[in-house]
């Protein structure tokens, strides 16, 4: 009989954008593999693959304690159901109520830590409930994944399933989907600001940086591309009408956006695990100014494959702007291509894959 994974997620991007690779080698090794999150375009593609699928409603932001409580029996209810091998979760309440329904079971089960968001990062009583509730489900978790350093150090801290700990390269980058782009020529300079249009994603100083550059070399761009909420869609539509810069919404290929730009600029301080935006800007040969913060600095040698800014610095942000536009057509190239070398080195996703199958057959084997 088919060993069976059941991945429990807050969304099917995450499935399909980050960790298809996983899937895809779990459906070639045999297994059944089940997916529960809420419905979403990818999740036909997914069924079509051969996983089965197992809706869920679930508010990502939402805090009713009534809501998660019923979370916690709706995944125990599927769990009981599947009888799966092995559970896998990623994202914060999949990991936190997919754990409880499994230590209740008994079932083994192996969580990813893909950033601790706002509210756990930041002191106060949510942070204190939030420790309280990863300690009550990772109690008798076999593994806890982290993508960085400082997430993994914040749970040894707090006492929260110590000695499970293991460090993987956040969600790795496919290396033959993102492959080396041509360079764009040097005529006109290309920036882009690739994230979900947010305070915290430091949507104000790529603004503030773009204003002042584009009043001072006339010869440069800066495009946006990703969901705007809907504080910032006014803002966007004054900077666009005036030149400022270029709105694209919602881009289904980041490719086709970083075949005509010269450098990623991702100035946040969100709490994340590990930069996608990053790692695939990177792996196309694409220079990066980013956050020293956990989840960006990881993917940046400063002045080798990119620069390292102060957060909410907007003033930092404009002097590494101008450093690149000072450097050379081949500099810009070389420094490109130095990005390309360290995400072969450090950032694979067959790495990541190799992790997940490890820690699945240690478990199997037992």
């Amino acid at each position: 009989m088919a060993k069976k994974i059941f991945i429990l997620v807050n969304h099917e991007v995450v499935i399909y954008n980050f960790r298809l690779e996983l899937v895809e080698r779990l459906l070639d090794e045999g297994y059944e593999v089940y997916i529960s999150s809420p419905h979403g375009e990818k999740i036909d593609e997914l069924i079509s693959m051969g996983c089965k699928y197992i809706p869920v409603s679930l508010a990502r932001h939402g805090k009713n304690v009534i809501e998660d409580l019923k979370l916690i029996f709706y995944y125990k209810k599927n769990i009981k159901e599947i009888n799966p091998d092995v559970v896998l979760s990623f994202t914060i309440k999949p990991n936190i109520y997919g754990g409880m329904a499994c230590r209740l079971l008994g079932v083994p089960y192996i969580a990813n830590i893909t950033g601790l968001g706002t509210a756990v990062e930041n002191k106060g009583l949510i942070q204190k409930l939030s420790i309280i509730l990863y300690r009550i489900s990772f109690k008798k978790i076999n593994r806890v994944f982290f993508q960085n350093i400082e997430n993994m150090q914040f749970f040894i801290d707090n006492k929260i399933s110590i000695e499970k700990h293991k460090l993987i390269p956040g969600s790795g980058v496919n290396l033959k989907r993102y492959t080396v782009l041509d360079f764009p020529p040097n005529d006109v300079i290309h920036f882009v600001f690739i994230s979900r249009i947010m305070k915290e994603k430091g949507i104000e100083q790529y603004l503030e940086a773009a204003q002042y550059i584009k009043n001072k070399y006339p010869n440069t761009e800066f495009h946006i591309c990703g969901f705007c909420e809907e504080t910032y869609e006014e803002k966007l539509s004054i900077f666009q009408s005036k030149g400022v810069i270029q709105y694209h919404g919602m881009v289904r290929d980041i490719r086709e956006v970083l075949k005509k730009c010269h450098c990623t600029i991702h100035p946040t301080y969100y709490p994340e695990g590990m930069s996608n935006v990053l790692l695939e800007s990177a792996a196309c040969g694409r220079p990066i100014i980013a956050t020293d913060r956990s989840g960006c600095r990881e993917i940046i040698d400063d002045k080798i494959n990119g620069f390292i800014i102060e957060q909410k610095n907007s003033n930092d942000l404009i002097k590494k702007i101008e450093q690149f536009l000072e450097l050379s057509y081949k500099e810009k190239i070389n420094m490109g291509l130095k990005g390309r070398l360290k995400v072969e080195r450090e950032f694979d996703r067959e790495i990541v894959v190799d992790s997940y199958i490890k820690e699945i057959n240690t478990i199997l084997a037992k």
